[in-house]
């Protein structure tokens, strides 16, 4: 494992007696204890709330590695809106001196990114890894990668994963960027560890399973923790990790108040029919679900008050009435509305005709001047990266996404450093339905996480 840089010498040679340096913006002290972790480790990963700055970290770290002639040039690796939005803003703040080139878009636009340009950091979305895979040369000269939201490769099994893995062998540095290792189970830890070094955890997730887990149920390949292993995975991949303790930021950040909105449906028949018969009746319509799987996701939109079946059938409007309280109660103060499905998308701009969406122009940049009063996102769109802390502090969620990772992140967009205000986040949940239950899910997997946060401290 190469996880221990030579740094006294470094430390002497290149900086005469004094640590990194810290440009453009002042760090806050955990911030900095993280830069000199990853400064001083060529295999490492950041375990870091949401909103504690881990882009600045990194971007500090890559500034300071570049100046000592230690790296030539990295490769950063994000969620599309996040490489084209994010890394290229936070640069100019925490890295004024390099030059950022996004490779996105068309084949030949990411090729002339990577090839026609001078940039000493080049960023890419986790979607290119297979065409960055199938093209790779070592002309590009990426001797560091940092993959930003490394949870995206928690699958060791996944073509682009594979690809990608390959040619990276030859890259030294290479750095994981997340909020939680574990946001949707143990066995996420592997494929992440792999990704950043092998040596962590092994090559093989089957050696891995055999070793921390036990096979409950063959047909369906479902493993469970054996007991300890979560504690004892957490010690094998200690050294390599840093761990921003909650304690160390949340007194840098106003509180948190999450508050579940319960109501019932009026028409519950439906709902009822669906759940007991896995089919729903309509006067000129059916939406019958074929099998378990597909009955939550049925039973889902049902507490929404719609159901796709034969055609797109509304029953009940109580979840959207109860929003529009909501919304009054809170003097319609700017908010974020996350949804789920699309027809909830289109019922929330029937009813909201000036609500703007994360994909209009300049909507970011309209929100954080507090010129947006309703934004409507997908969790999967706003989950990761975006600063959205600027334009109001009130957070709806008309419904839940079933990812601890994709909830917390999506409250991130305004629970983040530079908030001034106390975040509310609302959950609309109708009573006797499955709303209730991926609302106790995500309780239970936030018990997980912190369990492997405790034990990495």
């Amino acid at each position: 494992m190469q996880n221990s840089r030579r740094f006294t010498e470094l430390f002497n040679q290149h900086n005469g007696g004094f640590g990194p340096r810290y440009l453009q913006m002042n760090l806050r002290p955990y911030q900095e204890q993280a830069v000199d972790f990853l400064y001083e480790n060529d295999r490492a990963m950041i375990l870091a709330p949401v909103g504690a700055g881990k882009t600045a970290i990194a971007l500090s770290a890559m500034d300071e590695l570049i100046s000592k002639c230690l790296v030539g040039r990295f490769l950063v690796v994000a969620p599309l809106r996040v490489a084209v939005s994010v890394w290229p803003t936070e640069a100019k703040l925490w890295a004024e001196y390099r030059e950022v080139s996004v490779a996105v878009g068309t084949p030949k636009q990411r090729l002339a990114a990577i090839e026609d340009s001078d940039a000493e950091i080049v960023v890419t979305n986790y979607d290119n890894l297979q065409w960055l895979a199938d093209h790779w040369d070592r002309s590009w000269g990426f001797d560091a990668v940092v993959f930003d939201e490394l949870t995206r490769l928690k699958n060791p099994s996944g073509a682009r994963f594979k690809a990608f893995n390959k040619v990276i062998t030859e890259v030294r540095t290479r750095w994981g960027l997340t909020g939680s290792f574990t946001s949707n189970g143990l066995e996420d830890v592997f494929g992440q560890c792999k990704i950043v070094d092998q040596a962590l955890l092994g090559r093989s997730k089957g050696a891995f399973q055999q070793q921390y887990f036990f096979l409950v149920n063959k047909d369906f390949n479902q493993w469970e923790p054996r007991p300890g292993a979560l504690e004892q995975v957490m010690a094998r991949i200690k050294p390599a990790t840093f761990v921003l303790e909650p304690g160390e930021y949340k007194d840098k950040l106003p509180p948190l108040h999450t508050v579940p909105v319960r109501f019932d449906l009026v028409n519950r028949q439906p709902y009822d029919q669906m759940k007991k018969e896995f089919v729903a009746q309509f006067p000129n319509a059916q939406a019958v679900a074929v099998n378990a799987g597909v009955v939550t996701a049925k039973l889902q939109q049902m507490a929404s008050g719609f159901v796709y079946g034969d055609s797109t059938v509304w029953f009940d409007t109580s979840k959207f009435d109860a929003l529009d309280d909501l919304l009054a109660e809170n003097q319609h103060a700017n908010t974020i509305v996350a949804y789920t499905y699309r027809e909830e998308l289109a019922e929330l701009k029937r009813r909201y005709p000036r609500a703007v969406t994360l994909d209009e122009p300049d909507a970011i940049e309209r929100w954080n001047a507090g010129k947006v009063e309703l934004l409507l996102a997908h969790p999967k769109s706003a989950g990761h990266g975006l600063n959205l802390q600027h334009g109001g502090s009130k957070i709806i969620f008309l419904s839940l996404p079933w990812s601890l990772e994709l909830y917390e992140q999506t409250i991130g967009r305004l629970h983040r450093s530079g908030q001034r205000h106390d975040v509310w986040c609302y959950v609309m949940v109708a009573n006797k339905t499955v709303d209730e239950k991926i609302w106790a899910a995500l309780h239970d997997k936030r018990a997980i996480s912190d369990i492997a946060l405790e034990a990495l401290k």
